[in-house]
């Protein structure tokens, strides 16, 4: 399978060309993105910033795109075995033009993607991914001998990334050793497992590491959900740890499991770093249209205001800036602190949440409990071939009773919860989100929705 967007590209390794991510895919848009890169900066030789999750593919995709970027002209800072924040972090910093990032997040190994920065470090915008998909298929022009481009080797951008995390002025390193947590780290058997260590042994902890070898071999489902963390919240509560981490392969979604091995939700790994950063920072926050309530209720009661994005991390941080935010991200587990910079950031936000939990001088279970409690509920339905947006329109029609967002999709917000639909960028579905005081709840809610959806859908089908 092979999926292309605005965000990049991204692919089961294998397979036939346009089919699978192949080598001749990669060269093709690896070719579109270096002719935008010296289109969108003018510069003769532009510099590149290439990193990689440990995913079994990395080396393989990473020689073909560093060699194709050469081919065009553009020199590349290969930092080798990374993670998605330290490169958005490096782009700037070492004055480059732009950086990809290969990693597939949370999907399983057999995936690999190529994630597109631009200049700032950030994802590009929706026009300028357009016109990189516009470049990749025209046909290719590449330098001559003299033109190559070059490449230089950093491997030190971890470090880097993590003393920039504990320089933060809202980090205090300090508190955090005088506690001496003992914390377990699952990272997936991926990157996270050379830097979450390193953050946390700086930070005067005890780790205990599980499936920490960055060997590429996924241990379980890379997503860090409940169901797939088994292995650390056994490994929490038989070493008497203090709480678990997890993060996904490159190391963007962060969350935790409290000590009794319970499971603080990722939802509420935004929450609670949001909370502490406006103890400090009174502001704004935001998320996207999908995460919890939680948040718009902890911000308010800070004196905050909460804004909600359409989903997708660069229209988190569109509104990030328009709003002058101090923290915001998604429910997925993503941490964007733009005092560090305007990307999720597992290393920042674990930084920040040990902080929090020092200052707080509770367990994590406590803290956890300190926080309104919502559950959600996520479904899909297929999407048919009639005019969606008119049974949707009717759908808003039937709730005059909610509060109505059509920023992305339709939100329904209700006294006992929200309903979020909306269409897949990548399937032909319609994802069907509800939150609500229960799990049983939130189900039913969605159900409700769901149900009403598919009968105005049906009509139009008749």
């Amino acid at each position: 399978m092979l999926i292309t967007s605005i965000s990049g590209i991204r692919g089961t390794i294998g397979g036939s060309p346009g089919e699978g991510l192949t080598p001749p895919d990669v060269v093709k848009f690896a070719t579109g993105y270096a002719r935008w890169i010296r289109e969108a900066t003018g510069q003769p030789r532009p510099k590149v910033v290439v990193g990689r999750d440990a995913r079994l593919s990395g080396e393989l995709v990473r020689d073909l795109l560093v060699g194709t970027l050469n081919a065009a002209g553009v020199d590349v800072i290969d930092l080798g075995l990374s993670t998605t924040p330290t490169v958005e972090l490096a782009v700037p910093q070492e004055r480059a033009d732009g950086g990809i990032i290969l990693t597939a997040s949370h999907n399983p190994r057999q995936w690999n993607a190529l994630k597109l920065l631009d200049a700032s470090g950030e994802f590009l915008s929706a026009a300028a991914g357009e016109r990189v998909l516009e470049l990749s298929d025209a046909p290719g022009q590449y330098s001559e001998v003299d033109a190559i481009g070059r490449v230089s080797r950093r491997t030190d951008w971890m470090e880097k990334h993590v003393e920039q995390a504990l320089a933060l002025d809202l980090v205090d390193a300090e508190a955090v050793r005088a506690n001496r947590f003992k914390v377990a780290v699952d990272a997936v058997n991926s990157s996270g497992g050379i830097i979450l260590p390193m953050l946390l042994e700086a930070m005067g902890c005890e780790v205990v590491q599980v499936h920490c070898e960055p060997t590429g071999q996924f241990a379980h489902n890379p997503e860090p959900l409940p169901a797939h963390l088994k292995d650390l919240c056994e490994a929490v509560v038989a070493q008497g740890c203090d709480l678990g981490i997890s993060v996904d392969p490159d190391v963007d979604r962060l969350a935790f499991v409290g000590e009794d091995g319970s499971w603080f939700g990722e939802e509420y790994t935004l929450v609670a770093v949001a909370d502490y950063v406006l103890s400090k920072t009174p502001g704004n926050t935001v998320s996207n249209m999908s995460s919890t309530r939680a948040l718009r209720q902890v911000t308010e009661s800070r004196g905050g205001r909460y804004v909600a994005s359409a989903v997708g991390e660069v229209n988190v941080v569109k509104a990030i800036k328009e709003t002058d935010a101090v923290i915001g991200g998604e429910g997925n587990g993503g941490i964007i602190y733009p005092a560090s910079h305007c990307g999720r950031d597992a290393v920042v936000g674990t930084a920040l949440f040990l902080t929090h939990l020092a200052a707080s001088g509770v367990r994590v279970s406590a803290l956890r409990r300190s926080y309104p409690d919502w559950f959600m509920s996520k479904d899909k339905l297929d999407l048919p071939a009639v005019d969606v947006e008119q049974a949707l329109k009717q759908l808003m029609m039937a709730h005059p009773e909610a509060d109505v967002n059509t920023l992305d999709g339709v939100k329904f917000d209700l006294d006992e919860g929200w309903v979020h639909l909306r269409k897949s960028n990548t399937e032909p579905i319609i994802r069907v989100y509800a939150e609500a005081s229960s799990p049983e709840a939130a189900s039913a809610l969605g159900s409700r929705f769901k149900s009403e959806l598919q009968g105005l859908l049906s009509a139009l089908e008749d």
